[in-house]
């Protein structure tokens, strides 16, 4: 991950702690242990000391045998850490600038061994963000504590409700989609409590007795029932108004006008989501939808800031509460698929909406490189979790002809204001810096610069200390 020949050269950041180790194995180390197994990985520098410019410089450990076996002890130690993620490649004894160090490399942990905690409590689990190891907010532990289930957690059979819960409208509109996407694979006999429960949209509770699913609710139920099972349930799309309107257009899951449910969300959010004639490409559609898609596939409805959707003019934003439960770059890569929400994912499929196989971001990223459209960018951040996917809009050309377009308009204001100056010392025969800002309705320091390159060209002079200074054209 670094090159220990350039170790200097490194700063502690998300991925890279230093510690002196000096007096012995930090007690620090564990939490750094913790914080980089829940977050992304990263690697620990034993005999690492970081001076106050940030920089990193080697001391040589005395007795780094004995300190590599005591974090072996202590890693195989449930009472210190709660799993060993490491193998012995993972910690090394090396010699850098001749003094002896130990390097630990500490995996992302898989969200099945999560959350890794410390000092035998699951209240010590850490994080880590760029400025070092941060103890785990009580809705992040909650978060990992729900990923690590092998059954998502839209299996779960809501014993509270009956299948009263549905809409009507949502339910007979799936039917109908499915009729046409998939023919014959339900039968038409099937009255729609049978079919919900042929789809996963119902299940069988502790009582004997059918009840929806949570993925079932939140895909056809009312908004006023999901958000008793999923406080924080929030959709929001919004598109991009003119200088008087900030939103042209706004649709919101608690308006009360409609259900306020996923799958209503879903299609009413695709016919709006339409790009311009320009852009109208089969391809470039399908894209969209997926990206769309896959947002919902797999939030966290627990999380917290709810979906958001926004269309602008340059750009489509599908933000989403948690993060990928998979490593980013595999994600972008294709090939792996751990959705959050299988029964969610089980419903858009059966639609042919998304992709099962993991290839969905990868065909994403294709389309936008084929349209010849900047890369999409996948930004995933902490406390809360959250996962945002944008979409550029405006071809690459286009930004470069624009920027192109704006230096040159740039380039002839400066000239027009570099003549303005000229003509105003020809009437006047001198006059200072807040007298031509004035003039020019410009500030001082855009004047100062302007009057500079006058200087230099031998057009301007300067006559007086800074404080009197005038300018006078130059005879």
């Amino acid at each position: 991950m670094i090159d220990l020949n350039q170790v200097e050269s490194y700063r502690e950041n998300n991925r890279i702690e230093a510690k002196k180790a000096l007096g012995g194995l930090p007690h620090s180390i564990w939490e750094t242990y913790s914080a980089f197994a829940n977050t992304l990985g990263g690697v620990i520098l034993l005999g690492v000391e970081e001076f106050r410019d940030k920089t990193f410089h080697t001391v040589n450990l005395p007795d780094p045998e004995r300190l590599k076996q005591e974090f072996w002890d202590g890693l195989n130690d449930p009472k210190i850490a709660s799993i060993n993620l490491l193998s012995k490649k993972d910690v090394s004894i090396e010699t850098v600038n001749g003094d002896r160090i130990i390097v630990i490399n500490v995996p992302k942990a898989d969200r099945t061994c999560k959350p890794v905690y410390v000092e035998g409590n699951p209240l010590n689990t850490y994080r880590r963000n760029g400025e070092g190891d941060y103890k785990c907010t009580k809705e992040e532990f909650q978060a990992m504590v729900r990923d690590a289930s092998i059954r998502s957690l839209d299996m779960t059979v809501l014993d509270e409700f009956s299948a009263d819960a549905f809409d009507p409208v949502s339910v007979r509109e799936y039917r109908e989609c499915m009729r046409i996407s998939r023919p014959g694979f339900v039968p038409e006999s099937l009255d729609d409590e049978e079919f919900l429960m042929k789809i996963g949209a119902v299940g069988i509770g502790e009582d004997g007795n059918r009840h929806p699913t949570a993925g079932g609710l939140l895909m056809f139920g009312r908004e006023y029932d999901i958000v008793r099972v999923f406080p924080t349930y929030f959709l929001d799309y919004r598109e991009d108004g003119d200088e008087q309107t900030r939103w042209s257009d706004r649709l919101i899951s608690s308006a009360g006008d409609w259900s306020g449910n996923l799958l209503d969300f879903y299609f009413r959010v695709c016919e709006k989501l339409q790009l311009d004639s320009v852009r109208d490409d089969a391809a470039l559609q399908m894209a969209v939808r997926e990206a769309f898609t896959n947002c919902l596939v797999n939030a966290d409805y627990c999380g917290r800031g709810g979906i958001v959707v926004e269309k602008r003019k340059d750009q489509i934003r599908f933000s989403n509460p948690g993060n990928f439960r998979i490593n980013l770059n595999a994600a972008i890569t294709g090939g792996l698929s751990d959705p959050r929400n299988s029964v969610i994912m089980k419903l858009f499929n059966m639609l042919d909406f998304g992709e099962r196989s993991g290839s969905g971001i990868p065909n994403i990223f294709r389309v936008w490189k084929e349209h010849c459209l900047p890369e999409p960018v996948i930004k995933q951040s902490a406390n809360p979790d959250r996962t945002e996917f944008l979409l550029p809009l405006v071809p690459i050309e286009s930004q470069n002809t624009t920027e192109k377009s704006r230096k040159k308009t740039d380039m002839a204001i400066k000239r027009v204001k570099r003549q303005m100056i000229i003509d105003y010392l020809t009437e006047h025969r001198e006059v200072s810096t807040n007298e031509l800002a004035k003039y020019l309705n410009l500030n001082p320091s855009s004047v100062r610069e302007y009057i500079r390159n006058l200087i230099r060209d031998g057009i301007v002079i300067g006559v007086g200390n800074s404080r009197s200074r005038v300018y006078r054209l130059k005879s």
